[in-house]
């Protein structure tokens, strides 16, 4: 396939297309996470402790902006958002397992265990 441009960006393959749109740390365990449920910002970030609060935002914003999720704000106080996995998050969810079960075969090849990682407190 020939190299192509999209956003003055230029990929060499829609792999790599496609990975620019849902690829990274965080925005597959997002899509994840909505995958069969709405959730509240407060939500996602509880059930992702590990993510800040700039980068939660900001790949929300992405994923919003590439179609992958809808936010819904409701005009209460406090100010309660939502968000809802799109027709097109759903077709990543397909491309999401498949990575996600291989990932859990390779954890067994290679012979890890998912670790049980536990907050200590400091000593005094």
């Amino acid at each position: 396939m020939p190299e192509f441009l999209y956003n003055n960006k230029l990929y060499y393959n829609p792999v790599e297309f496609a990975m620019d749109r849902i690829g990274g740390t965080w925005k597959m365990p997002i899509l994840w996470r909505l995958k069969d449920k709405v959730m509240r910002y407060g939500e996602l970030k509880k059930d992702m402790p590990r993510i800040t609060h700039k980068m939660l935002t900001s790949q929300l914003r992405e994923l919003e902006e590439e179609g992958f999720i809808s936010r819904e704000v409701f005009p209460v106080v406090p100010p309660k958002v939502e968000y809802t996995i799109t027709k097109r998050g759903q077709k990543a969810i397909v491309i999401v397992d498949t990575i996600r079960n291989y990932g859990l075969e390779l954890m067994k090849e290679f012979g890890v265990e998912p670790a049980k990682i536990t907050k200590h407190k400091k000593e005094k």
